[in-house]
């Protein structure tokens, strides 16, 4: 039996730089960071007791004799590419799905750790990055980025660049201390609605030729924000501010990026003492992200009190195999 433990992300800058037909052409860079909220994918092979040879868990329970058959694409996909057969798969979540937080991206990676962990073999965090990627963008043909499934498989706070030759991930170099502070200025709401983000993506791909000066300076938003973050003789709350900034142009590429709920409670929020925040993810829905000084903490919380709060804390570990119990398995013929 494996488990694997993958974390959620949330992205502050840059998102939409990560397309690939955008930074190809354009180059791109995202600043984001792994949060203590994670999924869990148990897989171990199924005991031959039964009339079908697969059974899968998650929002749904799947049982079927023929990969194939298998309803979820990245699940059936990622078998068939790594020739998985005769397994019991089941997932958790801390959160919901379909939320902004690169769910959908976290999984994918912790699948395909588990995949690698059940055969005995070790994925370092590009491969299994590199693989989630294939995995979601070209077997499973979904829009959307190359941010998540980087974030998901490496963890930590990371500005992550995009080029004509793919991407490297740069950790970003911090003092415990001022990321503590940042950490502590940051305030979570989920807004209740989810979304599926591909579809978003593809709702907002219309007219993105149109969009390439706001994506242009919204991948020159990361720079400036990196550069508060490391350098400790800048006020960090201009980190907040900036958050402002990328959410007034990110609202500029897409009609599906917001709704006049999430507007309504952006404003509610700003009004309450925020000094800047976002929706994580394509849009849509999910969770709103605050940048709010301490002692204006609880007049932001009363402002969104018919949202959930969700308080977190930053993590560096990416995914990993947190239970391991090899299994001799020979396939019948």
């Amino acid at each position: 039996m494996i488990i694997t433990k993958t974390p959620f992300r949330m992205s502050f800058f840059g998102g939409g730089t990560d397309m690939e037909e955008y930074f190809r052409e354009n180059g791109g860079a995202v600043l984001s960071t792994t949060f203590d909220k994670y999924c869990y994918v148990n897989v171990r092979h199924l005991p031959r007791f039964f009339d079908y040879s697969t059974e899968l868990s998650y929002s749904k329970t799947e049982r079927v004799t023929d990969v194939n058959d298998i309803k979820h694409p990245a699940i059936r996909e990622a078998m068939k590419m790594l020739d998985m057969h005769e397994l019991r798969l089941t997932y958790e979540a801390d959160l919901p799905a379909r939320s902004g937080l690169g769910t959908s991206s976290s999984f994918a990676v912790g699948m395909l750790n588990a995949f690698y962990a059940l055969k005995g073999k070790y994925a370092d965090k590009k491969k299994l990055a590199d693989e989630a990627i294939y995995l979601e963008r070209v077997l499973c043909n979904e829009a959307g980025g190359w941010q998540d499934q980087i974030a998901a498989s490496y963890g930590g706070m990371n500005r992550i660049n995009f080029g004509r030759d793919g991407y490297e991930v740069l950790p970003v170099i911090i003092s415990p201390e001022r990321k503590k502070m940042l950490n502590d200025n940051l305030l979570m709401f989920f807004t209740g609605f989810t979304r599926f983000s591909s579809d978003v993506q593809k709702i907002n791909a219309d007219g993105r030729e149109n969009k390439k000066e706001t994506l242009k300076k919204m991948r020159e938003l990361v720079d400036e924000a990196e550069d508060i973050l490391t350098d400790k003789n800048k006020d960090l709350d201009d980190f907040g501010r900036l958050l402002d900034v990328t959410w007034k142009l990110k609202r500029q590429t897409g009609v599906s990026i917001s709704t006049n709920s999430i507007d309504s409670f952006y404003e509610r929020g700003v009004e309450a003492g925020a000094l800047g925040g976002k929706l994580l993810g394509a849009g849509g829905g999910g969770f709103l992200i605050f940048y709010v000084q301490p002692y204006k903490h609880e007049s932001v919380k009363k402002a969104m009190e018919e949202l959930m709060y969700i308080p977190f804390e930053f993590e560096n570990s990416g995914t990993r195999v947190i239970h391991y119990t090899p299994e001799t398995f020979e396939r019948i013929k």
